[in-house]
């Protein structure tokens, strides 16, 4: 096999020698070819003995694979190659008989995301050019995309490099907007500026460059544009590739030429002066880079990476506040860490601790009151508000009187402020999401206020208030809620002084006063931002006692596991993707510094015994549970092969292994939060819930698994499900036909009766208990005619709810597939 290239050129040198240029031009066509290319030691040897033949040789070697080239195919690399070899024969030669194909092929090419890596299609390039003819642009960004690749050859890199327009590559919307905005010579500079931000950060020489950029053209037109085209970014390719089976991703994923000018661009915002827009344009660029593409990953953590450190270079509070938010929402690893370390060097600069400057940093978006504000807009009036977790809008007209839509004269008159007040709404929005989840997960952070700081920073706030009047708090020891307009203890004493602020878990108070602040809620109609009076207490049970030093309370489980990832990096755990390779990981892990522990929760792959349960990328489509364990913090970590296997202590430097604690030395409130947390996991991404998978999944291995979790015994979160529906079920207008019985919801159709699982939402109907598939729509479901509910966020609850308004009526369904079922 090794002889192979050096024969191959051999025949070949000997068929040059007889002059025997139709041969030559066979077995040429046959080894570079018909071979697409693989054998790519022949390229040079080949050419080289092609390139220095007399001009009528060539010639005729030039008219031979040219005669020869219908035979070629269709396949554009093949054709690539053939042309590589005509170019080389053909040039300086006046005949051109296969320009025409040239100029196809190239465009062909233009449809692939990268040419074969050690084609000489500079070859064909070079004889495009000196025919006068320009290179299509779709084939200028596939030459630039293979550039990139460490295995191409230095002359197509060189010829890449040389290549200037277009500025940016053509096949995604933002860039071509781009190209359609910025045609005056001093844009054109600052995109090919942009495009060689290669570096993690922007050094001195670059920033230099961009800001003599930007003053020619103008700090405010640069921000305007750069900022409309960050809109698009993310949006579906306006020339899909053409891709194989491996590069199946790839349609989805940035434009890697382009995702280097993503980079400048995000670094040139931050030269500019502070804008709100600005700031609000690098935290959407960071979130739409972060988005996850099958077979990939996170489509673009460099440009993110960029994003972030362009937001910690911009000074004012907008840009403080996209990073607080962002902290909330990102969890890729390297981004996440980038932020951390944004805001701690903000907040060492202001003197300031790291949850301090969270606080700081959430601004009011124009709000005046705790959650509402009124700006005059002419002779009209916007109002805009807060209600629950999402902010309104809406308009009076000169009388007063309220209009559906924005008055014409604000259109006119007022664009400006319409689009900033339409902007603010969406900021709100995002923020109160970020700012839920900040404070769903201090119970564990150990947080104490000063009563005043705690007033000004959280329940007079005019955004996080909307929040912080909603939750329960602890005032010297003392519960308290807010209502009727003060801080109320459940007799309804006004609070108006303390020292210091906590905020209020049901664990360890006595079930009595538990429930007293539920009825207090519901007396009152506050809809909680997230579960805390009906928070879900995970005591120490039995089996638990007897093990001592694990809970196998959610052990047995399949989850999916990119679902689990997404929410064990969203609830503050680490855990490594789990491959198909052979390698060891940690377990998932939570880290609670306040207390000196970790948490761990033991999880493997499960491919399956014949593993299809495996993406083609290598991650495992599903995991397998274990044990919950804790340790103190600094102890070493565990770890298991992937594929499964028993758990061991990794020790280093003669480390001696670390026991782990006894569950009884827990303190409540952290054993409680860390298995709470661990049932969201199963709750959400157990297969047991998929509707879908009655049939046990991939060859049914899953069945007996779904059957039990599905209609099996309640968990903790079910249970307390339970108790609210037994409450809430009285109040529907289909309360005579639901009623709470065990694990179900039974509701009385016309057709059938039907029980609903009070942990998967699953269904059961009559007769014998028949199932019947109803798969909610994505996203957070809804119900409507509910009424009051007590807090929001328990998706489960939601669907529960709109299955049994939906079967309580079961003659009005019109869906075919549930039809069909009934």
């Amino acid at each position: 096999m090794s002889r192979t290239p050096r024969s191959g050129a051999a025949r070949i040198g000997n068929r040059v020698a007889a002059g025997d240029m139709d041969r030559v031009a066979d077995d040429a066509l046959k080894t570079l070819v018909h071979n697409h290319g693989y054998h790519t030691g022949m390229w040079e040897a080949v050419l080289g003995q092609l390139r220095d033949l007399p001009a009528e040789r060539r010639r005729e070697l030039a008219h031979a694979i040219a005669d020869r080239f219908p035979a070629v195919g269709d396949n554009p690399h093949d054709r690539g190659n053939a042309l590589a070899l005509y170019a080389m024969a053909a040039r300086g030669l006046d005949e051109d008989p296969l320009a025409a194909e040239r100029h196809r092929t190239l465009a062909d090419l233009g449809r692939r995301h990268t040419l074969w890596i050690r084609a000489r299609i500079d070859l064909v390039v070079e004889a495009e050019l000196t025919a006068g003819r320009s290179l299509p642009p779709e084939f200028v960004a596939t030459l630039r995309r293979t550039a990139q690749d460490a295995y191409c050859y230095k002359e197509t890199s060189a010829l890449a490099k040389q290549l200037t327009e277009p500025a940016l590559n053509v096949g995604e919307a933002w860039a071509e907007q781009a190209l359609r905005d910025a045609t005056a010579p001093d844009w054109q500079a600052l995109l090919v500026h942009a495009a060689t931000a290669t570096t993690a950060k922007p050094t001195a020489r670059w920033e230099k460059r961009a800001r003599v950029l930007v003053g020619a053209l103008g700090a405010e037109r640069v921000r305007e544009s750069v900022v409309s085209w960050f809109t698009l970014v993310g949006r579906p390719r306006t020339l899909p590739l053409e891709l194989d089976q491996y590069e199946g991703h790839l349609n989805d994923a940035y434009d890697p030429f382009n995702a280097v000018a993503l980079r400048g661009l995000a670094w040139t915002l931050s030269l500019l002066p502070p804008h709100p827009g600005t700031a609000r344009a690098l935290g959407a660029l960071v979130e739409t880079s972060l988005k996850k593409v099958a077979g990939l990953g996170p489509r673009n953590p460099k440009v993110a990476n960029a994003g972030v450190v362009s937001l910690a270079r911009i000074e004012g509070e907008p840009a403080l506040a996209e990073l607080a938010r962002l902290a909330t929402r990102v969890t890729y690893k390297g981004t996440a860490k980038l932020i951390d370390t944004a805001l701690a060097e903000r907040a060492a600069a202001l003197g300031l601790s790291r949850e301090e400057i969270e606080e700081l940093a959430v601004p009011a978006y124009g709000l005046t009151g705790v959650g509402s504000a009124e700006h005059r807009l002419g002779e009209a009036t916007a109002l805009l508000e807060v209600e629950g977790t999402r902010a309104r809008l809406t308009w009076r007209n000169a009388a007063g009187k309220a209009v559906k839509s924005v008055p014409a004269a604000v259109r006119r008159d007022h664009a400006e402020e319409l689009k900033e007040l339409k902007a603010a709404v969406k900021d709100i929005d995002k923020m109160l999401s970020a700012q839920s989840e900040r404070l769903d997960r201090q119970f564990l952070a150990r947080r104490t206020w000063a009563y005043g700081t705690w007033r000004e920073r959280y329940l007079d706030h005019p955004l996080v208030g909307t929040l912080a009047r909603r939750l329960l708090w602890t005032v010297d020891g003392t519960p308290a809620g807010y209502a009727d307009e003060a801080l109320r203890t459940l007799d309804g004493t006004s609070v108006t002084a303390g020292e210091e602020v906590r905020l209020w878990h049901p664990a360890g108070q006595e079930p009595a006063d538990v429930l007293a602040w539920r009825d207090w809620l519901e007396r009152h109609a506050i809809t909680q931002p997230f579960k805390q009076a009906h928070r879900e207490v995970y005591l120490l049970t039995d089996a638990e006692r007897a093990t001592g030093t694990y809970s196998n309370r959610f052990a047995a489980h399949v989850l999916r596991q990119h679902q689990f990832q997404s929410l064990a990096a969203i609830r503050g755990w680490r855990s490594q993707l789990r491959l198909a390779v052979d390698d060891e990981a940690s377990p998932a892990t939570r880290e609670l510094p306040e207390w000196g522990l970790r948490a761990e929760y033991w999880i493997h792959g499960d491919g399956g015994d014949d593993f299809t349960g495996i993406t083609e990328s290598g991650s495992f489509l599903r995991l397998r549970t274990d044990q919950v364990r804790f340790y103190p913090i600094d102890a070493p970590e565990n770890s298991a092969h992937c594929c499964g296997g028993e758990y061991s202590m990794w020790l280093r430097d003669g480390e001696d292994p670390v026991e782990p604690l006894p569950l009884s030395e827990i303190p409540p409130l952290v054993l409680s939060e860390v298995l709470r947390d661990v049932d969201l996991f199963v709750g959400v991404a157990s297969v047991g819930n998929d509707p879908t998978w009655q049939d046990g999944g991939p060859d049914g291995r899953y069945r007996e698994y779904w059957t039990s979790y599905g209609f099996g015994e309640l968990n903790q979160s079910a249970e307390t499900r339970r108790a609210l529906l037994e409450r809430l079920i009285p109040r529907l207008a289909i309360a005579d036909r639901c009623a709470v019985e065990g694990r179900f919801l039974h509701v009385k159709g016309e057709r059938h009766t039907y029980k609903i699982h009070l942990g998967s939402g699953n269904i059961l109907m009559t007769p014998n208990d028949q199932y019947l598939c109803i798969v909610p729509k994505s996203g957070t479901a809804t119900a409507q005619g509910t009424g009051y509910l007590p807090f929001e966020g328990d998706r489960t609850l939601a669907v529960i709810l709109s299955k049994a308004m939906l079967l309580a009526d079961d003659l009005k369904i019109t869906d075919p597939t549930i039809l069909s079922q009934l």
